[in-house]
């Protein structure tokens, strides 16, 4: 999924998905209290009901990829901002298998805890990927901030994340979020070094989403330059969003240090967005997030520093 440039000097980026990264360093622990810095919207029970019928197998078909929403954004905040705070691991991290290094995306099976993202924003609807994270209320799906935000603009409504979708599938059901956080770096000035989230899900007959397919580990403040394996739904030509893909590589720094997002080898499209990045020991670190027109086949994720970690945690707590 291509971008607008994020400076006039530059040709655009796309948003394409990311993976798996190395062990982190801490163990694992309890969420830190609410912070401050974060913005949040609790979605009223008349929305997410309507929400619940809204997503018919139509609309998802013909849901357009959020990149384009990301068109314009740049980055205005110092790194020692984003990397701040120590390595904490928040859930049981599991081992992943050694994944095959290269920027095509795989084909893959689908995965109970990884899935789709739909919302409506400024009256269009759109899709991204999601996965579902390690939490206390067993309730959170990490996702890109443009994929809940228009950054500058409003949050999004009718969110809903359907996990493990393939063709048009949902074994799992469709889960209605219950609030929505994002950094207001991303809120307030729409800042890419940020395009990370969070979303509080509510329940699907009487079980959390956790309880029902899962939930991975989630790390902060690793180091930079792991390894990792991205997940996600490429809708985008010469994709079409209705089967999971992956991607493997070593992240590196932005090339034009425009950002303090990392890239990884991955031709993932627009729709991927939002889809989880792993490390080597199955804890997510990242997401897809967005990509340079004239840097092929690199998906870049943001840093998952202290400012993730605090999003997460008011996700975490409701």
């Amino acid at each position: 999924m291509k971008l607008t440039s994020l400076r006039a000097a530059l040709a655009g980026a796309a948003l394409v998905a990311c993976g798996l990264l190395a062990a982190p360093t801490a163990a694992s622990a309890a969420p830190p209290a609410v912070p401050q810095g974060v913005d949040q919207r609790v979605v009223p029970a008349a929305e997410r009901a309507a929400a619940a019928g809204y997503w018919t197998a139509e609309r998802m078909r013909s849901a357009a990829p959020a990149d384009v929403l990301l068109a314009g954004r740049s980055a205005s905040t110092p790194a020692a901002d984003v990397a701040a705070g120590a390595p904490v691991t928040y859930g049981k991290p599991a081992p992943a298998p050694t994944p095959e290094i290269t920027p095509m995306a795989a084909n893959e099976s689908p995965v109970p805890n990884i899935g789709k993202v739909f919302f409506t924003l400024n009256g269009r609807n759109y899709v991204c990927s999601g996965n579902s994270v390690s939490s206390a209320n067993g309730s959170v799906v990490a996702t890109a901030a443009h994929c809940v935000h228009g950054g500058k603009g409003k949050y999004a409504t009718n969110w809903t994340f359907v996990p493990a979708y393939e063709n048009g599938a949902a074994p799992y059901g469709q889960w209605v979020a219950a609030k929505l956080a994002a950094p207001q770096q991303w809120t307030k000035g729409g800042d890419i070094t940020y395009d990370t989230a969070f979303a509080t899900v509510g329940q699907v007959a009487g079980k959390t989403l956790q309880a029902t397919v899962g939930g991975t580990a989630i790390s902060f403040n690793q180091a930079r330059g792991l390894s990792y394996e991205a997940f996600g739904y490429p809708a985008a030509a010469p994709f079409n969003g209705q089967t999971l893909k992956s991607c493997a590589g070593t992240a590196t720094a932005d090339p034009y240090g425009q950002t303090q997002s990392q890239g990884i080898p991955c031709d993932m499209t627009g729709g991927s967005s939002g889809g989880p990045w792993f490390l080597g020991n199955g804890s997510q670190n990242s997401v897809n997030s967005f990509g340079y027109n004239n840097i092929p086949n690199v998906m870049f994720g943001p840093y998952y520093g202290s400012v993730a970690q605090s999003t997460y945690a008011t996700a975490a707590a409701s």
